[in-house]
C-alpha cells in the first residue's frame, strides 16, 4: 500500500520534471529519494502538529494571533504552516537552487568564454572544455557544468557531442544550453571555434547585464517584502496593541514571544532565498603553495614515501616556521584573509564584556536597562574585529582590482614596441602602481633570480589570492603558453575585466538605495518608539487614563529594537553584496542608536 501511495505521489508531482530540477540544481539525491524524503517530512511535521493541537486541548490553552484571530482560525493558519508550508517548501527548493545556479552560470559565461577564446587556437574543443572544468576556482558554476560533459565522456564513455546534449537537457540556463547547441553545429560543420568565442563574447555579456538586472528586480522586491513585513507591520502590531491597552482590552506581553521569534526567523528565510538566488561579490581569498618539480610528477609518484621519513618532517616543519614568519611579518595581509583570527578575535571581546557586565561597572552606565544595552555591547564587540577584517579585505580587493587594467594597457603598450613580457613587467614593477607594485617587484625578483615567468606569475596570483585576478592572470599565462601574439589576448583581457569592474559598480549604486530603504525603515521605527513612548503616553498617564506600565512598554520596544536593529542591518549587507558581513557596520550603527535613543533619551 505504502508503494502504491508512494507511486502516486510521484506520478501526481510529475517525476521526470522534478528529476531533471534535481540536476540542474546540482543536488545529488534520485528523483524517488527525494519524494520519499518529502512525504516522511510531511508526515512528521503533522504528527508535530497533532501533538501540539493536543497538548494544547488538553490544558484548554487558546491560541489567539495579535489579539485579534480567534483559536480555530489561528490553529488552522498554524496547520497550514507547518504541513502545505513544508511540504511546497520542500517541492519548491530544488527550483529554487536551480534558479540561482542559473544566475550564477550567466555571470560566469563571458568570463569563461574569454578564458576558451585564448586557449582554442591551439587545444581542441574537450581540451578546452577540460582545461575550464579543472579551473573551479575562477569559473564556479560554469566548471561544473562542464564538469558533467567531462565525466560523461571519460567515465561513460559517451563521445563529446553526445555529452553535450545531455548537459543540454538538463541544464538550468537558457543561455548556456544555446552556447552548447552552437558548439555542437560549430564541431559538426568544422568551423573555426577561435572566432566564433570571439563573436559570442560580446552577446554573453550583454545577457550577463540583462541578468544583472532581473537580479536587481529580485533583491528590489525582497527590500519592499522586508520594509513591509519586518518594519512596518511590527510597528502597526505595536499601535494596535498600545491602543487595546489604552482602553484596557489587550496586553503586550503576549505578543512579544511571537516577535521575539517571528522576527528572526522570517529574516532567516529572506537571507538563505537571498543567498539561494543572488550571486556575492567575490571577496574570498584563497592561496595555494606552488610545487615545482624538476622531471615531472610521474617521477615523485614512483618514489617510496617512508624511504627518508626525517628529511620529510624536516622540510614539514621548515615550512611550518616559514608559514608562522610569514604571519609574523605580514599579520594584517592574514588577518584579512583568514576570518578565523577576527572570529577569536570577537569571541575574546564578547568574553571581556560579559565579565564586565557580572562584575558591575556597566550600572553606572546604563541604568535600568543595563541587561539590553550590554547585550547590544556584546553583538557590537563580536562584530567589530570580523567587520576590521571584511572591510580591509573589501578594500584591498578594490585597490587591487582597480589597477589590474592599467598594468594589462601597460603590458599591451610594452608589447607593441617590442619589448618582452618579462621587460615589459621589469619596467612596470618600478613605476608606482599602488598596492599592485610590490606584488610586480616580487616577480620581477623571481624572473631575476631564475624562474621562469609563467611560475613567477602564477606565485603572484596565488599571493594576491583573488578570484578576479586569477582569471587575468592564468589568461595571460595559458595564452603566453600557446601563442606569441599576446596584444589581442591582452585585449581580450582588459575587455573582460572592465566589464567585470562595470557590472561590479551598477550593482553598488543600485543597491545603495535599497540600503538606504532599510535606514529610513529603521529610523522611522525608532521615531514610532520615541513617540510612542514619549508624549503619546505620558499624557495618558498624566491625566491618570490608563494604568499601562510606560517602563515595561519601553523596555519590550527597547528589546524590539535590537533584533530590528541586528537583522536590518545584516539585510542591508545582503542587499549590498549578499554578505552577512556586509551588514555588521549597519548592524553596529543600528545597536548605538538603540542605545542612544532608549538610555540616554527617552530613558533619562
Amino acid at each position: 500500500m505504502y508503494g502504491r501511495l508512494r507511486h502516486k505521489f510521484l506520478h501526481l508531482h510529475e517525476t521526470t520534471d522534478l528529476r531533471r530540477t534535481l540536476r540542474a540544481a546540482h543536488i545529488p539525491v534520485a528523483a524517488d529519494r527525494y519524494c520519499t524524503f518529502m512525504i516522511l517530512g510531511t508526515v512528521l511535521s503533522l504528527l508535530g502538529f497533532i501533538a501540539i493541537n493536543t497538548y494544547l486541548s488538553a490544558n484548554r490553552f487558546e491560541v489567539t494571533l495579535f489579539s485579534v484571530i480567534p483559536d480555530l482560525p489561528a490553529r488552522v493558519i498554524l496547520f497550514m504552516l507547518m504541513v502545505p508550508g513544508l511540504l511546497f517548501a520542500l517541492y519548491f527548493y530544488p527550483s529554487i537552487v536551480a534558479a540561482g545556479r542559473k544566475t550564477r552560470i550567466d555571470f560566469d559565461l563571458p568570463h569563461a568564454v574569454t578564458y576558451m577564446q585564448a586557449l582554442s587556437t591551439t587545444l581542441t574543443l574537450y581540451e578546452v572544455l577540460r582545461k575550464v572544468c579543472e579551473e573551479a576556482a575562477l569559473f564556479g558554476e560554469v566548471s561544473r557544468e562542464f564538469g558533467t560533459i567531462v565525466r560523461d565522456v571519460e567515465v561513460f564513455g559517451d563521445d563529446l557531442t553526445t555529452a553535450m546534449r545531455s548537459l543540454i537537457a538538463i541544464t538550468p540556463s537558457e543561455t548556456f544550453g544555446d552556447f552548447l547547441n552552437d558548439l555542437i553545429s560549430l564541431s559538426d560543420s568544422g568551423g573555426s571555434v577561435t572566432a566564433f568565442l570571439a563573436a559570442r563574447s560580446d552577446q554573453f555579456r550583454e545577457n550577463a547585464r540583462q541578468e544583472m538586472a532581473m537580479t536587481l528586480k529580485t533583491i528590489e522586491i525582497m527590500a519592499e517584502v522586508y520594509v513591509t513585513a519586518f518594519v512596518a507591520g511590527p510597528i502597526a502590531l505595536i499601535i494596535m496593541l498600545i491602543s487595546q491597552n489604552l482602553a484596557g482590552t489587550g496586553t503586550l506581553q503576549y505578543i512579544m514571544p511571537l516577535i521575539y521569534g517571528g522576527l528572526p526567523a522570517g529574516a532567516i528565510v529572506m537571507i538563505l532565498l537571498l543567498y539561494l538566488l543572488v550571486p556575492g561579490d567575490p571577496l574570498s581569498i584563497s592561496r595555494q603553495e606552488v610545487k615545482e618539480v624538476e622531471y615531472g610528477s610521474e617521477v615523485s609518484a614512483a618514489v617510496d614515501p617512508s624511504a627518508d621519513t626525517k628529511f620529510t618532517k624536516s622540510i614539514r616543519s621548515k615550512k611550518t616556521y616559514l608559514r608562522v614568519l610569514g604571519v609574523l611579518r605580514h599579520p594584517l595581509r592574514h588577518y584579512i584573509a583568514d576570518y578565523t583570527f577576527s572570529v577569536a578575535a570577537g569571541v575574546l571581546t564578547t568574553a571581556i564584556l560579559a565579565y564586565l557586565f557580572f562584575i558591575g561597572p556597566f550600572q553606572d552606565f546604563f541604568g535600568v536597562y543595563q541587561m539590553e544595552a550590554t547585550f547590544c555591547l556584546l553583538i557590537i564587540g563580536f562584530m567589530i574585529p570580523v567587520l576590521v577584517a571584511y572591510e580591509g579585505r573589501r578594500w584591498y580587493v578594490s585597490r587591487v582590482e582597480a589597477q589590474i587594467p592599467g598594468f594589462l594597457r601597460e603590458v599591451s603598450d610594452m608589447k607593441d614596441i617590442g619589448m618582452t613580457l618579462q621587460g615589459a613587467i621589469h619596467r612596470i614593477s618600478r613605476a608606482k602602481m599602488g598596492v599592485l607594485t610590490s606584488e610586480l617587484c616580487v616577480v620581477s625578483f623571481d624572473i631575476k633570480r631564475g624562474s621562469s615567468l609563467n611560475t613567477a606569475l602564477v606565485r603572484m596570483e596565488e599571493r594576491i589570492g583573488l578570484v578576479s585576478v586569477k582569471r587575468v592572470i592564468s589568461l595571460v599565462v595559458r595564452a603566453s603558453q600557446v601563442t606569441d601574439n599576446l596584444r589581442e589576448i591582452l585585449t581580450i583581457a582588459i575587455s573582460d575585466f572592465e566589464h567585470y569592474l562595470k557590472m561590479k559598480k551598477e550593482r553598488f549604486n543600485t543597491t545603495f538605495t535599497y540600503v538606504m530603504i532599510v535606514y529610513l525603515s529603521f529610523g522611522i521605527f525608532l521615531y514610532t518608539a520615541y513617540e510612542l513612548n514619549g508624549a503619546f503616553l505620558s499624557s495618558f498617564v498624566a491625566l491618570g487614563g490608563t494604568s499601562l506600565n510606560v517602563s515595561e512598554n519601553l523596555t519590550d520596544m527597547f528589546r524590539i529594537s535590537i533584533i530590528l536593529g541586528t537583522i536590518s542591518g545584516i539585510m542591508a549587507g545582503q542587499f549590498s553584496a549578499n554578505s552577512i558581513l556586509a551588514g555588521f557596520k549597519h548592524a553596529i550603527l543600528f545597536l548605538l542608536a538603540a542605545i542612544w535613543l532608549f538610555v540616554y533619551h527617552i530613558g533619562a
